[in-house]
């Protein structure tokens, strides 16, 4: 088992996509949390957080994530 990199935006996004892959069986955690949020004593709202999946998951994972990311950009 590998850890990668799914996705990187807000910590709200990452908090919501976090949401659906558990609600689909998907372990996940998010990276770079606080540090993506505010780094270098400045906010950062456009991004910085990332989610890390087991490699395993990808496919099914990736799947959410384009839904995720088409739904928001019909809106």
């Amino acid at each position: 088992m590998k850890l990668i990199e799914l996705y990187d935006g807000t910590l709200f996004e990452c908090q919501m996509l976090k949401n659906l892959l558990e609600n689909e069986g998907i372990d996940s955690d998010l990276k770079d949390e606080i540090i993506g949020t505010r780094g270098g004593g400045v906010w950062r709202p456009a991004g910085g957080v990332k989610i890390i999946i087991s490699d395993e998951n990808y496919d099914k994972a990736k799947k959410i994530v384009n839904k995720f990311e088409e739904s928001r950009k019909s809106k």
